[in-house]
């Protein structure tokens, strides 16, 4: 007996040592000391050498490629998983898809997409929707020997015989701009890097288009004639002041080029005849800081969207054409301090875009009879947007409509008959509606202010008891609206008893204006506590518990991941930070990098004491310490300019050596993409299918 027990023990030590010597070990950073001396304080960075923004450092790239090696190691057991997932999003999609036809003189444009291909087949057929097919742009023959793809402009001439379009294969958003000849099939010679928007004007030889500077802002205009040489173009326009881009549009009625130079509160708009390319751009009204105005014609008046006396969420005035300054500025809608308000100008009809306790509406108003009237949705709660409407002169609004539980549906509106025709709604199959179920509630956040949560959840396994796992998103950045929209992917979830959750925090814009300011600059923390309170009423009403909470968040998103994973680890089961902003004091002291000097209005200027000390109490990086954090997976894009690959790598580096406790922390670097992961929609559902055996592994369930 005491043999056998012996045995028994010898075995189970060569069993656990044996163990111990294939669990993959997590990398370990090298420690380098790096120190800033600002406002007094010393900021100590150990893993600044993570830092190479030619991304050549061989050591840097040893590191991030240990990182993925250790993830792919600790996710191997879940490949089966992984693939059940990814398989049961793309068997719920319409691999072979097209687009509703759009007509444009004598052409009805519209793409599709082919079983198997990765990307877009854009086409158009002449004269009717039953005439021959003709590929002006087949995006997986351009994509070939590329593993990351995105096009960013299309912009056919106005006779409808040249495309301009620009490609980016990094994944750094770099763009190359190339012009078609559609009756050949080729390129002409012209190429022009890094470029951003581009216009044609109306003679179809004369294009403008924007540049950018090293840290990626669009910062110049050029006017080019076909078959010059490109270097020699006219250098229209160049904005110095750093917290500005500049952009440029055609307006709806093709009257006018639209050419716009903005930072994150004050705008400033010129403007130039599309018939005359060679003619001055004009200025409608000096920029003043703080005022913001879009404009858009209608005969011989501009309708104008602006901010102007205090307007915080926009008001709509006109002025004429031929005097545009603000002094001839003229009320046409007055300013509603609860709705937050936009608007699209048509030759008979003004379609205004109101958004009311955090829901969209859908405004139509004649200008032939005055008639005035909402359209209405069948839902409480959804997303709208127009698209496809490039004609000026039509009584027909095309807009796109999806819910939570409503795939995403196009409708042609008729503005004269006020009725609605459904042109398509997206395909999803083994797909149910009644099945689910969509609500929103309100959190009560510190200060007593309630902070709306949108809800899904599949009706049959919804049990209010706390059991539920539930996954918790959040954005809160920008004044951007973090609306309900319908994803086939996230069904893998939801038919797995998630309830998937948006907390509606502020910094955002659901709310309007004043939203977006309760939640930026000195007053950024209230994003963080407002997702805190909802996590807390969602654990209080038995939505789900401690043990059941996974919380996303990506780009800004992640920002917000990071401050509250180290203000509340203990709250919540896992973390996925996608992209995250989690080094926002070093980021924003380097005015090198992309959109850092816009920001500034944003969250704030670190060379100012007051904004340095405020950033420095909550960014995410700066405030790691020594506690238990829960099982995180932090994914990151190489070429990703915006949030760049360094700032997740240290923020993980440091986490290693830092947190208390043994939960699994997985850094996942996409070495041919950027910031929104990868290009190709199989490969996109791929990375999901990730994401998502990573939540489910983490909730222990298998299937």
């Amino acid at each position: 007996m005491k043999l056998f027990f012996r045995i028994f023990i010898s075995l189970f030590l060569i069993s656990v040592l044996f163990s111990c010597e294939n669990t993959p070990r997590p990398p370990k950073a090298m420690k380098i000391p790096y120190k800033t001396v600002l406002h007094g304080k010393i900021l100590t960075d150990d893993y600044h050498w993570l830092k190479d923004k030619t991304r050549k450092n061989p050591k840097v790239i040893e590191y991030i490629r240990a990182e993925n090696e250790y993830t792919e190691k600790m996710m191997k057991h879940t490949r089966r998983l992984q693939k059940k997932i990814y398989r049961e999003i793309v068997d719920r999609i319409e691999e072979n898809d097209e687009s509703v036809p759009v007509k444009i003189g004598d052409y009805y444009y519209y793409y599709r997409k082919e079983k198997g291909k990765q990307y877009t087949i854009y086409c158009r057929k002449r004269g009717s929707p039953e005439a021959p097919e003709e590929i002006y742009l087949d995006v997986n023959e351009l994509a070939k020997n590329h593993k990351f793809f995105s096009i960013y402009e299309m912009e056919i001439s106005p006779d409808q015989n040249l495309l301009a379009y620009s490609a980016d294969t990094t994944g750094a958003e770099f763009y190359t701009l190339y012009i078609k000849d559609l009756k050949t099939g080729k390129n002409l010679p012209e190429e022009f890097a890094e470029v951003g928007d581009a216009v044609w004007a109306n003679d179809n030889k004369t294009i403008f288009y924007t540049t950018e500077d090293e840290s990626g802002r669009d910062y110049r205009v050029y006017r080019h004639t076909l078959g010059n040489d490109i270097t020699k173009d006219e250098l229209i326009y160049q904005e110095n002041n750093g917290a500005f881009y500049v952009w440029l549009s055609k307006t709806r009625s093709k009257k006018y080029i639209i050419l716009g130079s903005e930072s994150k509160t004050t705008s400033e708009i010129h403007f130039l005849n599309s018939d005359e390319p060679f003619g001055k751009f004009r200025l409608i009204h000096k920029r003043e800081p703080g005022l913001i105005y879009y404009v858009q014609d209608r005969e011989n008046k501009f309708f104008v969207r602006t901010n102007a006396d205090g307007a915080k969420n926009f008001k709509i005035m006109t002025t004429p054409i031929a005097h545009p300054e603000k002094k001839y500025w003229k009320t046409y809608l007055p300013y509603r301090d609860s709705v937050y308000t936009s608007f699209s100008v048509f030759k008979d009809y003004l379609v205004i875009y109101e958004r009311v306790h955090g829901i969209d509406k859908l405004r139509i108003q004649s200008f032939l009879n005055g008639d005035d009237y909402y359209v209405d949705f069948p839902e409480p709660i959804y997303s709208y947007y127009t698209s496809g409407n490039p004609n000026y002169d039509t009584t027909v609004l095309r807009f796109s409509y999806e819910s939570f539980v409503t795939p995403l549906s196009v409708y042609d509106f008729d503005m004269k008959s006020r009725t609605k025709i459904l042109r398509k709604r997206k395909t999803v199959k083994n797909y149910n509606p009644d099945e689910y179920k969509s609500e929103r509630i309100f959190a009560t956040a510190e200060d007593g202010t309630k902070i709306p949560i949108s809800l899904v959840y599949k009706k049959s396994t919804f049990k209010k008891d706390g059991s539920n796992p539930l996954f918790l998103t959040a954005y809160g950045a920008y004044g951007d609206a973090n609306d309900p929209y319908f994803s086939i992917a996230r069904l893998s979830l939801l038919n797995r008893g998630f309830v998937y959750a948006v907390a509606h925090v502020r910094g955002g814009g659901e709310l309007g204006k004043e939203w977006y300011e309760q939640g930026k600059m000195l007053h950024k923390k209230n994003t963080f506590t407002d997702f805190i309170s909802c996590a807390e009423f969602l654990i209080s009403e038995k939505y789900t518990d401690k043990e059941h909470l996974i919380i996303e968040g990506g780009s800004a998103g992640g920002l917000l991941i990071g401050a509250v994973l180290n203000m509340r680890p203990d709250l919540f089961k896992a973390a996925v930070a996608d992209v995250p902003f989690v080094d926002i004091i070093n980021t924003e002291l380097d005015s090198t990098l992309s959109a850092t000097v816009s920001e500034y209005e944003e969250w704030g200027n670190p060379y100012d004491k007051k904004y340095f000390d405020y950033m420095l109490s909550y960014s995410p990086y700066d405030n790691v310490k020594k506690q238990n954090y829960p099982a995180m997976l932090v994914l990151a894009g190489f070429h990703d300019k915006r949030v760049n690959y360094w700032e997740p790598a240290k923020w993980v580096a440091k986490l290693r050596d830092m947190k208390t406790d043994d939960n699994i922390l997985l850094l996942k670097t996409d070495m041919s993409s950027g910031h929104s992961g990868a290009s190709g929609r199989f490969d996109f559902y791929k990375d999901i299918a990730f994401e998502y055996a990573f939540i489910l592994d983490v909730m222990g369930i298998k299937k």
